[in-house]
């Protein structure tokens, strides 16, 4: 198929329709590669906190319960 542009993109007069649209989807492939990495870094972020306060609750869990301790006749 012949693009309508054809002798416009020769002498470089302007940019072709289908240039324009090839432009955007770079920009638009840059974009979203841009998002994904942010997005692997938040959701690498939230399961190091996740994890940290997994081990916090384990570190709180694990110490005895002492029924004197929180008795009310003190």
């Amino acid at each position: 198929m012949m693009d309508s542009g054809w002798l416009q993109k020769k002498w470089g007069v302007q940019k072709t329709p289908s240039d324009e649209l090839f432009d955007r989807l770079t920009i638009l492939e840059e974009q979203v590669k841009q998002l994904q990495d942010e997005n692997i870094e938040l959701t690498n972020e939230l399961y190091r906190l996740e994890n940290s306060l997994e081990a916090r609750i384990d570190i709180l869990a694990s110490e005895p319960y002492d029924l004197h301790r929180f008795a009310l006749d003190k």
